[in-house]
């Protein structure tokens, strides 16, 4: 970034810094299955991006408190969640169409009006799409741990991206985070803890137990069986 303290003062003083990402576009194979899906039902459980906020209340069939899951993979997680909690709408925004579209599938064989998705990158959707103090929720589990050291500047949860995060809830709304990485979840919560603006909900102000909000996947049960660990933190916005 040189003499330019963030991306928006570079861009404003005309110069164009590349923007590290998160994720790598992995688009894996799409089923017709899931190809028709999208055909199919995009203009129902589907979110087009767009440069400026949404009118967020209108986006559903009832104005809810809105949850936003970022990377919901094959999205096997926020259909359980979205079909538990019905007094709630949620958001998927993922990059990946196979999972975008096992996603909506899902979603249509299951009658769900409080679920819809986005095929975009979630930090350009959060930004501009999104207004400020609006979401009651914002739900990021298993981002890609980057494990390697010299890739630890790509891991999605930064201190920019905390702030981010926090111009988007509204008062007293949470992020929550899990991640099976030890060094991640470290991380995660020097930066969280180091973020103004927002209350560990943990007692001891490092982890939480997993709520009963978020489901367990079979990735992390078989996980559980070898002794793997995963870590949750959920902090709130003051």
């Amino acid at each position: 970034m040189g003499r330019y303290k963030s991306q928006e003062e570079a861009e404003a003083a005309g110069i164009h810094i590349r923007k590290v990402q998160s994720f790598i576009l992995r688009e894996g194979r799409l089923t017709k299955g899931q190809a028709a899906a999208i055909e199919s039902f995009w203009s129902s459980l589907g979110i087009d991006y767009q440069a400026s906020p949404f009118d967020i209340d209108t986006l559903f069939p009832k104005a809810q408190p809105i949850v936003i899951e970022i990377g919901f993979g094959m999205g096997q997680s926020l259909i359980e969640m979205a079909q538990n909690a019905p007094e709630l709408n949620f958001i998927g925004i993922e990059v990946h169409k196979p999972g975008v579209g096992a996603c909506i599938s899902e979603a249509h064989n299951h009658n769900l009006t409080n679920l819809k998705v986005m095929e975009h990158d979630a930090v350009e959707a959060l930004k501009n799409c999104i207004p400020d103090n609006s979401l009651h929720r914002v739900q990021l589990y298993f981002p890609d741990p980057w494990h390697k050291k010299r890739h630890h500047k790509r891991r999605i949860v930064q201190p920019e991206f905390a702030e981010l995060v926090r111009q988007k809830l509204a008062q007293g709304g949470i992020f929550h985070m899990a991640t099976d990485w030890e060094n991640y979840a470290e991380q995660m919560l020097e930066v969280m803890l180091e973020a103004p603006g927002y209350k560990n909900c943990s007692e001891n102000n490092t982890y939480v137990a997993r709520p009963d909000f978020r489901p367990m996947t079979k990735f992390e049960k078989r996980g559980e069986k070898l002794g793997h660990g995963v870590w949750d933190l959920i902090f709130e916005k003051e």
